[in-house]
């Protein structure tokens, strides 16, 4: 019996281009650029490469969560409650900024760091919680392989095995190798936006097997209609993509870089709250990390 009735097709598809990002650092993003601001409930998909000293020196958040997986190397976190901790390869961090967050992602001294930041919006009920953090060693992430294909489950279900993590929005966030000559059914809940991420190779998706392949750096949108994805490696690499989807949110989204909230007045009183230290971000006002303080500003 199949997994999939009917595979979600592509409805766009957007190639990420190198850009500049932070103190340095280079990022592809896919999601939250001109051509496609919003994906509901997705804000923001950056593939980011940095080497030292470049980074994301002390910046604040509000109002949404950021997910930082990492692909090679490591990157050094602090914030301005004292937290610090180091993810390497194969770590997975998921930070829930809420009411608000300071903090610093700057990478290992040596060598080029890489790994994917998604940005999942909150809604309007949860955005001024307090922050909160799930972090999962490379070694803890559920995993699962099968006629070619191996999977790690960072959120959600595949392959029978489930993600410990908990989503406040709900979301499923799978990383999927294909070997070549797989092909992969995996089911989408249906009330979910998803999209494809491809990290390597080239693969075939939807319901059509004979369409051209695409190669690594593309995101694909999926339609809505369907009940999940149909995947298929045709070459002679291996594949291997992200595969998210996530409940949208259905509310307004008032935007001003690292904050989002539902209104112009929202994101108002946060530059106050921020300006000020107040209503979660008192802390910010005697707080260097240490990488600002290495860097000397």
């Amino acid at each position: 019996m199949s997994l999939v009735r009917e595979s979600r097709s592509i409805t766009r598809k957007f190639l990420a281009r190198p850009q500049q990002e932070g103190l340095g650092a280079v990022v592809r993003r896919s999601i939250g650029r001109f051509e496609l601001r919003y994906f509901d409930p997705f804000l923001v998909l950056d593939e980011f490469s940095v080497s030292a000293p470049a980074g994301f020196p002390d910046h604040p958040h509000r109002g949404f969560e950021t997910v930082t997986y990492m692909l090679q190397g490591a990157v050094t976190h602090e914030d301005f409650e004292g937290r610090k901790g180091r993810i390497e390869a194969g770590d997975l961090q998921w930070m829930t900024a809420g009411k608000g967050v300071v903090h610093s992602e700057m990478p290992a001294p040596h060598g080029t760091q890489k790994g994917l930041q998604l940005w999942i919006n909150l809604s309007s009920q949860h955005k001024m919680i307090e922050p909160r953090y799930q972090e999962i060693s490379s070694e803890n992430i559920a995993e699962a392989a099968r006629d070619g294909i191996k999977v790690r489950v960072i959120a959600g279900e595949a392959l029978g095995v489930k993600s410990a993590i908990y989503t406040r929005t709900p979301t499923m966030y799978l990383d999927f190798t294909l070997k070549p000559g797989s092909h992969l059914q995996q089911p989408i809940p249906k009330s979910y936006n998803a999209f494809v991420y491809i990290l390597e190779g080239e693969g075939t998706f939807g319901q059509d097997s004979t369409t051209s392949p695409i190669s690594a750096h593309y995101l694909l949108l999926l339609s809505g209609f369907g009940d999940g994805l149909v995947a298929w490696n045709k070459g002679s690499k291996i594949l291997r993509f992200i595969l998210v989807g996530g409940e949208p949110l259905g509310e307004p989204v008032a935007q001003l870089g690292p904050f989002v909230m539902n209104t112009q007045e929202e994101i108002d009183q946060t530059i106050e709250d921020f300006e000020n230290y107040t209503n979660g971000f008192e802390k910010a006002k005697d707080w260097r990390s240490e990488a600002r303080i290495e860097l000397g500003y």
